[in-house]
């Protein structure tokens, strides 16, 4: 089996922590072909998709950590026809290039996606959590979108609650997301100034969504995958910092379902996988789906040291799985073929 992954530079990896690099070298030590590519190096070469790709070599022993093996791994540069690969692994930071989409709508039919270019455009950002909510808000907390700064304002005065989080639409790994309070409200006027007007008089959307309690304890990051949750993990703010982000200074700990979230990842594993979402990270905070994570959800290399698992190994066995189905899907197909043309 040949994968590409479609992600941020090789050069840009964290050798220790970064799930990317967890599949990558879970698919070597399979012997499969493995290369990777960023979304400005699609290219079209005589009509036909290609990418100027960084091919992994392959290795007569691969070593067990992934440090060693991002050190050890040898690289070349090559440009590459998509439609040669067996699967395409989505795995680019947001926000969402659609230019990236419109360059890869060629190789659909020919390659497993994952997750699915419709899928990715349907669930791009954080808007995607309002296709799982009701009238009641059981699922997700209440939420506003908006660029208007006059009706954001007033969200926050009309709230209920002291406190609200604001964050931008396009933002991932905790980036930009600030806790802010009625009691300060000339400060807010002038954070909305900063987060929704930009230089050049152009405005940006952000997210106001109801304040969670006990969300300065830290949220819950589950990986879903094919609409079943296959691991978990607490991440707990660091001490001078509300978000729990590991990127921005959160820790991780163990974390076993609750029996709100087993039923929240039943209500939405369904949609996720009817809309092509195969392996996606949900934040949970207090029962309720904060974020949905569709382009590159991160987490296996922390829940595997918490749990002493190989969540990459499951992983990459559904996507042999689904290699597997496809190319007997396509044989059945030539063979019945075969026999209306010689009849």
């Amino acid at each position: 089996m040949n994968i590409c992954f479609l992600m941020y530079p090789w050069e840009e990896i964290d050798p220790e922590n970064d799930t990317s690099l967890a599949l990558i070298h879970e698919c070597v030590k399979r012997k499969h072909g493995v290369a990777l590519c960023t979304p400005a190096n699609l290219t079209i070469r005589n009509s036909v998709t290609n990418a100027f790709c960084t091919v992994i070599g392959r290795m007569d022993k691969v070593p067990g950590n992934l440090k060693s093996f991002y050190k050890q791994a040898k690289t070349r540069e090559e440009m590459l026809p998509l439609a040669g690969f067996d699967v395409i692994f989505m795995r680019a930071n947001p926000p969402l290039d659609p230019i990236m989409l419109n360059f890869l709508d060629s190789v659909k039919d020919d390659v497993f996606i994952v997750n699915s270019l419709q899928g990715l455009r349907e669930a791009n950002n954080k808007l995607y959590t309002a296709a799982f909510g009701d009238s009641h808000s059981n699922i997700i907390p209440t939420t506003h979108v908006s660029k208007n700064k006059g009706y954001l304002l007033r969200q926050i005065k009309e709230s209920k609650s002291d406190k609200m989080i604001l964050k931008p639409l396009n933002g991932f790994g905790g980036s930009g997301v600030i806790l802010i309070e009625k009691s300060a409200m000339s400060n807010i006027k002038s954070l909305l100034d900063f987060y929704v007007t930009n230089s050049d008089g152009t405005s940006n959307y952000v997210i106001l969504q109801e304040y969670i309690e006990g969300a300065d304890q830290g949220d819950v990051r589950i990986l879903l995958l094919n609409g079943e949750p296959i691991g978990a993990m607490k991440r707990v703010p660091g001490s001078d910092d509300h978000r729990s982000n590991v990127s921005a200074g959160g820790t991780v700990a163990k974390h076993h379902l609750t029996k709100e979230e087993k039923a929240l990842c039943k209500q939405i594993g369904p949609k996720l996988v009817k809309d092509g979402l195969f392996f996606v990270g949900i934040d949970v905070i207090g029962g309720k789906l904060v974020e949905v994570n569709v382009m590159s959800p991160g987490g296996i290399t922390y829940m595997n040291k918490v749990y002493k698992t190989k969540i990459q190994c499951t992983v990459i066995d559904f996507v042999e799985s689904k290699v597997l189905d496809k190319l007997q899907a396509f044989q059945r197909r030539t063979r019945l073929r075969d026999e209306v043309e010689n009849a």
